[in-house]
């Protein structure tokens, strides 16, 4: 799997982009949030990743930040919403938006987007309550408030089979000043205690 790209940015067609990573130039799609903060065309980028294999296709879709791409990942999964729509729905509100409509069960905004009807906003509330936790302004799809640590250590608890809310939860309660191997061994240790 491809999970982040370094390199040069060497074309901007919205939504897709062009990553130049030592000479192979990826084909990369971003939410308009993440293509408005692009850096000129020849400046260095650096993006997380998602990579998406269908049956007629293998497509990368690009982020700014690990809200987004942990957003990306939880709308995925909703029955009915495939990895284009997701890229509109991130296009249309930011994770903090789409977090609160989630949160106040609110369809009106979400039927606004482009593509989303009434039974998918529906669809999306119902399947997305229990997967976005908050703790005051909503942080991807965990409510985690996140340094570099906690996002390395909640990305490693989640390659280690946990959901995003297992994970979210165990790193909310983790002290603030660990390092990430002390944390993934609490966050662990909090598990077994359940």
């Amino acid at each position: 799997m491809i999970g982040q790209l370094t390199g040069v940015l060497i074309e901007k067609n919205p939504p897709q982009i062009v990553v130049d990573v030592h000479g192979v130039g990826y084909e990369v799609e971003v939410p308009m949030s993440t293509f408005y903060n692009l850096p000129e065309l020849g400046q260095a980028i650096k993006l997380l990743t998602q990579f998406v294999v269908r049956e007629d296709a293998q497509l990368l879709y690009g982020f700014g930040s690990n809200h987004e791409r942990l957003a990306f990942r939880q709308l995925i999964k909703v029955s009915g919403i495939g990895a284009k729509s997701a890229l509109v729905i991130l296009s249309g509100l930011s994770v903090d938006e789409l977090s609160h409509a989630i949160q106040a069960q609110d369809i009106a905004l979400l039927t606004r987007i482009p593509g989303i009807g009434k039974k998918t906003a529906e669809r999306m509330l119902l399947e997305l309550r229990d997967k976005f936790t908050f703790t005051g302004s909503a942080s991807a799809a965990t409510g985690v408030s996140q340094t570099s640590h906690t996002s390395d250590i909640l990305n490693a608890l989640i390659a280690l089979g946990y959901n995003e809310r297992e994970a979210g939860l165990a790193v909310k309660n983790l002290p603030k000043d660990l390092g990430v191997s002390e944390g993934i061994k609490q966050a662990l240790k909090s598990f077994s205690k359940n």
